[in-house]
């Protein structure tokens, strides 16, 4: 979903992606590598405080635009450009088949006229956009045309958050198809990526969303509300502390004696457990019997441990995502914090990428 792309030459401007989830603001840049790849300029990371953001609707715009802010001069960048994201669950997406050689004007029509049937909202209250997919799979006369949706008011709260912190949000994506953009990188790591199915878990702060990818078609979705707040809260009950302590003592340590064997063994666990019953639904539930590779991603991916225990429980090979590890990285980047960072900052790669759409 796009706002406005007009004053956007993907080729010729810098952009910066802006990811902002329940817990933090990350941010992205990109740019051509000298060698003709990408490379990273830059990332930062900062935390949003409790409340900011509730079920992926904006609660505190003042909170959020001085967090933005903060990112922002960490990145240490002069690019003002910035690519947001809507929560998936905010945005209405439907394929839909047009007649080939639309003029752009045509299909505009056509599509208000198919999204009418769609959208539970009147048209004047939400941002539309439309894609061309490709060739409909049944008739070469026609195209495959995607239709998203999503509320003025969730979009334009996004886009007041980054013009309050001096900066210009020129692209509004869909997390998930961020994340997605970025998914691609990491296949191409593997010899065989394109023929593989890869099932990437997103672990955010209260839910877990599950996408099972081969090639570029999804395949599979599913959502469970089971997030990195369960561990939390799970410190809050054994140590009498409140949440932000709580959250704090996860980010900087020391843990209590206790900590891993009777708090973290369990809650990692119980997230395999998840991840193993989202796999079952999707072999039960399509004629696909093998996964080939977990990617782990979001804030909840970078808890120590959790690759192995998931990998022990479901039988498949679990990995950090990390779209970096072919890339060319600036001297402003610290490759060992990278590490550590990557699998949180899928979506903001992703949305950093559509510097280079066509």
């Amino acid at each position: 979903m796009e706002i406005d792309l007009s004053i956007l030459n993907p080729k010729a401007r810098s952009l910066v992606g802006v990811d902002i989830s329940s817990s933090a603001v990350k941010m992205v840049e990109l740019s051509g590598s000298p060698a003709g790849g990408i490379q990273l300029e830059s990332y930062a990371i900062e935390f949003l405080p409790e409340g900011a953001v509730v079920d992926g609707n904006i609660a505190s715009m003042e909170a959020i635009s001085d967090v933005i802010s903060r990112c922002w001069k960490r990145l240490n960048t002069s690019t003002k450009y910035v690519a947001m994201a809507m929560p998936t669950a905010a945005v209405i997406t439907k394929k839909i088949i047009l007649p080939a050689g639309l003029r752009e004007s045509e299909m505009e029509i056509q599509v208000e006229s198919e999204a009418n049937q769609y959208i539970p909202f009147a048209l004047e209250e939400v941002n539309l956009d439309f894609q061309v997919i490709g060739p409909s799979p049944s008739s070469p006369e026609e195209v495959e045309v995607l239709i998203a949706a999503s509320r003025k008011e969730g979009v334009e709260d996004r886009v007041a958050c980054a013009e309050s912190a001096s900066l210009n949000a020129v692209v509004m994506d869909m997390e998930s198809y961020a994340a997605l953009s970025a998914l691609e990188l990491i296949q191409a790591q593997f010899v065989d990526g394109k023929n593989e199915t890869f099932a990437l878990v997103d672990i955010g702060a209260n839910a877990m969303k599950i996408t099972v990818v081969k090639g570029d078609q999804q395949l599979y979705n599913r959502e469970q509300a089971f997030g990195g707040n369960q561990l939390t809260q799970d410190m809050v009950r054994a140590y009498g502390m409140s949440h932000t302590e709580a959250e704090s003592l996860k980010r900087t340590g020391p843990m209590p004696d206790n900590y891993e064997s009777e708090i973290l063994r369990p809650f990692l666990d119980n997230l395999a457990l998840e991840v193993s019953r989202a796999l079952q639904f999707f072999f039960t539930s399509t004629q696909y019997s093998e996964v080939h590779h977990i990617v782990l991603m979001g804030g909840g991916a970078l808890i120590p441990g959790l690759g192995d225990v998931v990998a022990e429980r479901t039988q498949v090979d679990a990995i950090m995502a990390n779209p970096f590890e072919k890339m060319a990285l600036s001297q402003r980047v610290r490759p060992k914090s990278l590490l550590g960072d990557a699998p949180s900052l899928m979506v903001a790669c992703g949305l950093a990428l559509r510097r280079f759409d066509q």
